[in-house]
């Protein structure tokens, strides 16, 4: 399941727990992503992985990647928050390959995470 987490009106944040399934996708990530194009015009994303990425359906990796396609163009700076080098590594890499800045963190670096994301620290 993924919730919403309160942050400022310029990003999307979000907690990934248990199985991640499609319609977490369809019903939480995707309306909230929509609503911020809307707003500011680009993506400011981040999600923090309280579980491993073994428990997202296929079904929540195609709206994921869906979603990321849809709207490639947007994509602003985006953080994963995991304890995973493998995840952080990925996720610092992706950069290279798609437009936006995008970074990983440790779990204990959430509020470091959280102000990237949000604009205040470069």
């Amino acid at each position: 399941m993924i919730h919403q987490i309160d942050t400022t009106d310029n990003i999307v944040a979000f907690r990934a727990l248990a199985e991640v399934s499609k319609e977490d996708f369809l019903i939480t990530v995707t309306p909230a992503v929509e609503h911020l194009v809307k707003q500011i015009n680009e993506i400011n994303f981040l999600l923090v992985l309280d579980t491993d990425i073994k428990n997202f359906t296929p079904g929540a990796w195609l709206e994921d990647g869906l979603l990321g396609l849809k709207h490639l163009g947007k994509w602003n700076r985006a953080a994963i928050v995991t304890d995973t080098e493998e995840i952080i590594s990925f996720t610092n890499g992706f950069s290279y390959i798609v437009p936006g800045e995008f970074r990983g963190y440790k779990k204990i670096d959430f509020n470091k995470a959280l102000n990237w994301v949000e604009g205040n620290i470069s």
